[in-house]
């Protein structure tokens, strides 16, 4: 009995020490994001301009069908998830500019796990996107779009920004380990948000996509990442299997990404 008890205190302890190096790790990234309030709101220009005329215009014209909702009820959660995709996309750019700087390499020696490491750095990059959401359902007001207004669907809300942040910063993080030149990072990071976007359900359904385009759709995180927001923001429809599936999609994808990150992480130093 006792040596159970014991054996119960050490796992206590050690899941203490990895909570405080993961606090640690996110701690430090969002100070550089606190240090630098101009970058928040430079990054809700792009969903401003989105909804503000794209949207707007694309409303009017009524050249997408989406059925019985208005076209900026579907898009809003659309545009969200793209403002997500293209915050944490880029994310990785840090991590190369911490290495340029020494700051990495004191990192790397520290006691936290290679994994500690990168679900911190995973969980800050969701964290970046959470302001966003102000930006969107400030501009779903301006615009009259039909928004969920409770709390339970807000919170919806948040976990999904926070669970797609997570993985598209995480992929990032890949990409810098092997790519390791900030130039040729941010010209791979251009290439891909766009596919990424535009194979999604973010600005109409999957049903007006042709059939090989649905075919990547659906193997798009974005697109369950879509689904769950438009679910939490707009309609409120969506079954608890649908829900799941949708954000189930995206833990896996993160799971599997963060276990690739955590071997490619060292190979950023060489």
């Amino acid at each position: 009995m006792l040596n159970k008890l014991e054996g119960q205190s050490q796992i206590i302890d050690k899941l203490r020490i990895r909570f405080r190096q993961f606090s640690a790790i996110v701690e430090g990234d969002i100070r550089k994001l606190w240090h630098d309030p101009y970058e928040i709101f430079t990054r809700m220009i792009q969903p401003a301009i989105w909804l503000l005329i794209f949207g707007q215009a694309m409303a009017k014209t009524k050249g997408i069908s989406t059925g019985n909702m208005p076209y900026l009820d579907f898009i809003a959660p659309g545009i969200l998830a793209q403002s997500i995709l293209f915050i944490s996309i880029f994310y990785g750019v840090a991590l190369i500019w911490d290495r340029d700087m020494g700051i990495l390499q004191k990192i790397m020696v520290s006691p936290a796990p290679r994994y500690i490491l990168v679900t911190g750095r995973a969980f800050a990059g969701g964290l970046r996107g959470v302001s966003q959401i102000f930006m969107i359902y400030l501009l779903a007001w301006m615009l009259g779009i039909h928004v969920r207004w409770n709390l339970l669907a807000f919170l919806g809300v948040v976990a999904t920004v926070l669970l797609g942040g997570a993985v598209f910063s995480t992929f990032s993080l890949i990409i810098a380990s092997l790519i390791k030149k900030r130039e040729r990072f941010m010209g791979i990071g251009q290439v891909m948000t766009m596919p990424l976007f535009f194979a999604s359900n973010a600005l109409y359904p999957l049903e007006l996509m042709p059939h090989w385009l649905q075919i990547l759709s659906k193997v798009n995180p974005l697109t369950y990442q879509v689904n769950a927001l438009r679910s939490y923001m707009i309609t409120g429809s969506a079954s608890i299997a649908d829900l799941s599936l949708d954000l189930g999609v995206g833990l896996f994808a993160l799971i599997i990404l963060v276990a690739i990150a955590t071997k490619a992480y060292p190979r950023i130093l060489y």
